[in-house]
């Protein structure tokens, strides 16, 4: 199992086959960015599709290393298209918002709001395939118990991710508040 996860670490199987999955998920947020703001250029779109690319290298999604998985989507969009992009990819992670002082920015709400395009039974499928549900469901136990199914869990999550993404408020998920810990 080891050398399995060496050589596929959670963050490469969500992009190649889990909840970021990196044409399936880029969709979704387009579909939540013409929802939000309308139609984006072709400069948001490419920011859409690269904006979960650091996650290649993640052993996990939530962790220190999986926190700034931003970086490296922002510094493509850096060099592509200037700072206003690395900004936009970048500060699509709370964390960094936080970090830096700013709000969070439109892909934020974007990508947070995706989970309404995402059906339950084909993101809980890719979720279980990468194993991302595991982490994910161990860092909300706090607040929904494990015992409870995964589709109940998807229930949860998914209300909290659409209040989020439509009330703009960083902290309405409780285990990325600090606070509510």
């Amino acid at each position: 199992m080891k050398l399995i996860n060496k050589l596929m670490p959670t963050g490469r199987r969500s992009l190649l086959f889990g909840v970021h999955q990196f044409i399936w998920h880029p969709w979704t947020v387009y579909r939540a960015w013409v929802y939000l703001y309308g139609r984006p250029t072709f400069k948001e779109i490419s920011c859409i599709i690269i904006h979960d690319w650091g996650y290649w290298f993640c052993p996990n999604m939530d962790d220190e290393q999986g926190q700034k998985h931003p970086q490296t989507g922002a510094q493509i969009a850096m060099k592509l298209f200037g700072e206003k992009y690395f900004w936009l990819v970048l500060l699509h992670s709370r964390h960094y918002a936080k970090q830096f002082d700013y709000e969070p920015s439109k892909l934020c709400w974007a990508d947070k709001l995706s989970i309404l395009y995402d059906p339950k039974q084909f993101y809980l499928f890719r979720a279980r395939l990468s194993g991302e549900i595991e982490e994910y469901r161990k860092n909300a136990e706090q607040w929904i118990p494990l015992i409870v199914s995964d589709r109940i869990w998807f229930d949860w999550i998914r209300e909290k991710f659409i209040k989020l993404a439509k009330e703009k408020k960083a902290d309405a998920v409780p285990y990325m508040n600090k606070k509510a810990q």
